[in-house]
């Protein structure tokens, strides 16, 4: 089981590759946000203990995120391997994932690092609400308060990986394709 982080703030085009990356090699792809939408959309209890959460932009609590990700892995044993999309993201949950995979004998490979500058984050994010008419996308205070949320709450997480050495950071301006074919050479290191 080959496994990867995709990390990034709002708007780095996170989903969009992860979606690409788990269909070109056969991985599992698992959204924390899609996940926790889901939720929210079906008025489950968790949805709607969690809706006030993600409607101000702030992290919905590392038990919760947790216990749905070990969930997912348990129903997926026989997975080739999985891609994390806006999981983990704190230290905490860092170390429960780790602690998780390794239990199944497995772990993570490699945490692929978008990286885009603040004012096309904000751009991506307004012109994202346009199409999906995401709540949290069509408010510029909210995105920025999500972006800040990423720095203070998330970013030390790379740090985290770095200690480990499986950070890799990608540039994630330009074309999706071309994003794309740069994670894909990380991946296929990996695999």
């Amino acid at each position: 089981m080959t496994n990867f982080l995709i990390f990034g703030p709002p708007g780095s085009g996170k989903g969009t590759q992860s979606v690409k990356l788990a269909s070109e090699f056969k991985l599992i792809h698992l959204s924390t946000g899609d996940m926790l939408r889901e939720e929210v959309a079906a008025q489950t209890e968790l949805g709607k203990k969690v809706e006030g959460i993600m409607q101000r932009g702030d992290l919905v609590p590392d038990e919760v995120v947790i216990s749905m990700i070990a969930g997912r892995i348990d129903s997926n044993k026989d997975a080739e391997g999985f891609i994390f999309d806006g999981f983990p993201r704190t230290v905490d949950q860092a170390k429960a994932l780790d602690s998780t995979l390794e239990d199944k004998g497995t772990s993570i490979c490699k945490m692929l690092v978008l990286e885009v500058e603040h004012d096309e984050l904000v751009k991506r994010l307004l012109k994202r609400a346009e199409v999906s008419g995401r709540p949290d996308d069509k408010d510029e205070s909210i995105v920025e308060n999500r972006i800040k949320v990423y720095g203070e709450k998330t970013e030390p997480v790379i740090n985290y990986y770095k200690d480990h050495n499986k950070y890799q950071p990608v540039n994630g301006m330009g074309d999706i394709e071309d994003i794309f074919n740069r994670l894909s050479k990380v991946v296929s290191d990996c695999i």
